[in-house]
C-alpha cells in the first residue's frame, strides 16, 4: 500500500516537474536567442565586410567603368554614356565568341553529364575496386587549367602530326574538339562524385518495389532512379553550364583563340580587350553583358530543373 501511495504521489508530482522543466527549457532557449542576437555581428560582420570589399565594391566599380572611356587606372576614368555598350554589340569578334561559346557549352554540358552519370551508375553497381576508379577519375580535376592546356596541346599536336600536317591551332574544328576533350577529361570525375552521392541517396525500398512490380532495369533507371537523382542533375547541369561559359585559362593555354580568333571564347575575348587602353571601357561593358547573360541563364536552368525534382 505504501508503495502504491508513493507511486501515486510521484505521478501527481510529475506534471509539476514537467512544467518546471518546460519553463527551464523555454527560459534557456530565450537566453540563447538573446545571446545569438547580441553576438551574431561578431561572426557575420567580418564575412559580410569581406563580401562587400571582395565582391560588391569591385562589381560596382566594374559597372561604373563600363560607362567610361579609355583609362589606365580607375581615377582617370570619365563617364561617356552608353557608347561602350553600343560598340560591344557591334563588335563582330564578340558575337563570334558568343556563338562559339554557346555551341561549346551545349556540347560540353551534354557530354560531361552523360559520361559522369554513366560512370557513376556503373561504379554504384558493386564493381570491384570502385573506390580506386573514383580516385582515378577525380584526379584530373585537381590539375590547374593552364597546366592542362599546355599538356593537352602537346598531346594533340603529337597525334595530329601522325595523321595530318596541321597543328591544333591551325584549324577551328580541331581547336573546338580539343577544348571539349580537355574539359571532359577535367570535369567528368568531379561531376561523377556528385552523381554517386545522388545515386546512393535513392531509397532502396523504391527500387525493390519496382523489381517486385516487374520493372526492367531500364524502366527502373528512367522512372525511379533518375527522378530521384534530379537534385544532383540540377547541381551538375548548373556547374557545367556556368563553367563552360566562363572557361578562360584552358582556352588561353590550349589555343589562345587561334586561328585568327576563331576559337576565342567569351572570357578570353573580354580579357584581350584589356590589352589596349582604348578598348578597356568596351571590354568592361562586355564583361557586364557577359555576367547578366550567364546569371540569367543559370537562374533559368535552376528553376527549370528544380521543378522536376522528386520530394523524397
Amino acid at each position: 500500500m505504501k508503495t502504491t501511495a508513493a507511486a501515486a504521489d510521484g505521478a501527481k508530482a510529475n506534471p509539476v516537474k514537467k512544467r518546471k522543466k518546460a519553463a527551464y527549457k523555454s527560459g534557456h532557449s530565450s537566453m540563447t536567442k538573446r545571446s545569438l542576437r547580441k553576438w551574431s555581428w561578431l561572426f557575420i560582420g567580418p564575412v559580410f565586410a569581406a563580401f562587400i570589399i571582395g565582391f560588391i565594391w569591385p562589381f560596382a566599380q566594374g559597372i561604373y567603368l563600363s560607362f567610361c572611356g579609355k583609362f589606365s587606372v580607375i581615377s582617370q576614368a570619365r563617364i561617356k554614356g552608353f557608347e561602350n555598350y553600343v560598340k560591344a554589340f557591334s563588335d563582330e569578334t564578340f558575337f563570334h565568341s558568343f556563338w562559339f561559346t554557346a555551341l561549346f557549352a551545349v556540347v560540353s554540358v551534354i557530354l560531361i553529364n552523360l559520361l559522369a552519370f554513366t560512370i557513376a551508375y556503373a561504379l554504384t553497381q558493386g564493381v570491384k575496386g570502385s573506390n580506386l576508379f573514383r580516385t582515378v577519375f577525380f584526379m584530373p580535376n585537381l590539375i590547374g587549367g593552364i597546366v592542362l592546356g599546355y599538356l593537352w596541346s602537346m598531346i594533340f599536336d603529337g597525334l595530329l602530326d601522325l595523321w595530318t600536317t596541321q597543328n591544333l591551332v591551325d584549324n577551328e574544328t580541331y581547336g573546338f574538339w580539343g577544348l571539349i576533350i580537355l574539359l571532359l577529361w577535367q570535369q567528368v570525375g568531379y561531376m561523377m562524385i556528385i552523381y554517386i552521392a545522388g545515386l546512393q541517396a535513392v531509397p532502396d525500398d523504391m527500387i525493390e518495389a519496382a523489381k517486385i512490380d516487374g520493372a526492367t532495369k531500364t524502366q527502373t533507371l528512367f522512372r525511379v532512379i533518375i527522378p530521384n537523382v534530379m537534385p544532383s542533375i540540377t547541381i551538375c547541369t548548373f556547374l557545367t553550364l556556368t563553367n563552360s561559359f566562363k572557361l578562360f585559362d584552358q582556352n588561353l593555354a590550349l589555343t589562345g583563340g587561334k586561328p585568327g580568333r576563331l576559337t576565342e571564347m567569351l572570357a578570353l575575348n573580354i580579357s584581350n580587350g584589356y590589352s589596349n587602353m582604348a578598348t578597356r571601357g568596351m571590354a568592361q561593358a562586355k564583361a557586364v553583358i557577359f555576367f547578366l547573360f550567364v546569371a540569367a541563364l543559370g537562374i533559368a536552368q535552376l528553376v527549370a530543373t528544380r521543378r522536376k525534382e522528386v520530394q523524397q
